[in-house]
């Protein structure tokens, strides 16, 4: 009886252990970003799940093999991007975490695409010496993996990169594009698919116009209102000179806009995450770990009171400064001047604004270099009224100022600037027009 009732005493006993344990908390969760730089520690190859049948664990092997050849310090992940996941569908912003929590120096990425299903993004740290970005997105336009499944496109971006000669290939790749068919080749056929390619040959036209009219009408509009201004008071101020950025007039704003509130969640992630770098970094072995910081508090600062998306792209200038002081980057470029939302820029470019005779050194990424070396007008960055950022005077607008970090000399930084109240007094002296 006494070895019947210890037996169940012991039975009672470990069933209370084992409910106490079930009911002891866990260690919270790895985040998402966590998770992929934790594998990417493991092996330079990411594959979520989701993409498995695509790019199986032969093909992974294959990867990295090729990868470990190049000597290149490449990782590569392919995971599904959608709209209000971990990273709100951006590659920019995927990125952007990974390197972080990496903390490598010298970095080369390689993501899938947030827009497109069969796209791929590259980037490279602390600048794109391989010319990365344009090598990845050449991938894709090569005859020989227009019809390639998501494995063999990655291992054409892996070759590419190791080649280090992408801008080459993309400018090729978009120069065959424009190529008419061959005299051979039959006419497409009319009928239901031939608008998959006709609409935007209407569209981006009467698009252009109804652009150019806009522009006009608030130029002359903005005539009228100084005209007027003019004759009904006894003084007649002296008119500003122009500023040697100032866009021209007959080019038209970005095709895309932004969406803000989208930025607006991207830049709150990367202020926490920036914060959260500068917090778990050594102080020891973080030179400038002071300026990380006083980067992260300028960042919250404009990301508080930002009004409109020149406002949220200055965030994301501000977080690269701080990461830049993370990583102790020497001579790091800014963000695209013409627009930050490009990402790091590769190269500084001297303009010279269509009309003016006044040029400046500005820092530009692979797409506005490439337009300017075509003489196109690249992708600018407009305010609420359309117009590019840069033209803004530069008592009302600190970004207009220093071009997001293009125009500051001497050691001087943006987040400077904020910290000494340029970003408080021009939107003391900004006139709200939205």
């Amino acid at each position: 009886m006494r070895s019947r009732n210890t037996a169940r005493a012991l039975a009672a006993a470990a069933a209370l252990l084992a409910t106490l344990l079930s009911t002891t908390p866990t260690a919270a969760a790895e985040s998402p970003g966590e998770h992929i730089a934790n594998a990417l520690h493991d092996s330079p190859v990411y594959v979520a799940g989701a993409y498995e049948d695509a790019v199986p664990p032969t093909r992974q092997r294959q990867l990295v093999n090729q990868i470990t050849a190049t000597g290149l310090p490449i990782k590569v992940v392919l995971t599904p991007l959608t709209k209000g996941d971990a990273f709100d569908g951006e590659a920019n912003t995927l990125a952007s975490v990974v390197h972080d929590r990496l903390g490598l120096r010298k970095f080369i990425l390689i993501t899938t695409d947030g827009d497109f299903t069969n796209s791929l993004n590259g980037y490279e740290w602390p600048s794109d010496t391989h010319q990365t970005h344009d090598a990845v997105a050449a991938a894709g336009f090569l005859d020989e993996t227009r019809e390639a499944g998501l494995a063999d496109l990655t291992s054409k971006a892996v070759a590419l990169v190791a080649e280090g000669n992408g801008t080459r290939v993309y400018e090729e790749a978009m120069q065959d594009l424009g190529d008419p068919p061959p005299a051979s080749s039959p006419a497409p056929k009319q009928g239901a698919h031939s608008t998959t390619w006709t609409w935007p040959l209407l569209t981006i036209p009467l698009l252009a116009l109804l652009t150019l009219g806009a522009l006009l009408l608030v130029r002359r509009r903005s005539s009228r209102s100084s005209r007027s201004s003019r004759s009904g008071s006894s003084r007649t101020p002296n008119p500003r000179p122009p500023s040697p950025f100032a866009y021209p007039q007959a080019v038209f704003a970005a095709a895309r806009t932004a969406d803000e509130s989208a930025l607006r969640r991207r830049a709150e992630r990367e202020v926490i995450a920036l914060g959260e770098s500068a917090q778990a970094a050594d102080a020891a072995n973080t030179p400038a770990l002071g300026r990380a910081l006083d980067a992260y508090a300028a960042a919250a600062k404009v990301l508080d009171a930002a009004q409109d998306i020149p406002d949220l792209a200055g965030v994301l200038a501000l977080v690269t400064e701080g990461r830049d002081a993370l990583t102790n980057t020497p001579h790091p470029l800014p963000l695209c001047f013409f627009n930050p939302l490009h990402g790091r820029a590769t190269n500084r470019t001297t303009w010279r604004p269509l009309g003016r005779t006044a040029r400046a050194q500005v820092a530009t990424c692979p797409t506005c270099t490439t337009a300017l070396r075509h003489h196109r007008a690249p992708e600018t960055l407009t305010d609420a009224d359309g117009m590019p950022y840069f033209e803004a005077p530069h008592e009302q607008s600190v970004w207009a100022a220093t071009g997001y970090g293009s125009l500051l000399r001497g050691g001087d930084s943006l987040t400077e600037r904020v910290t000494r109240g340029d970003f408080t007094r021009a939107q003391g002296g900004r006139f709200d027009t939205r």
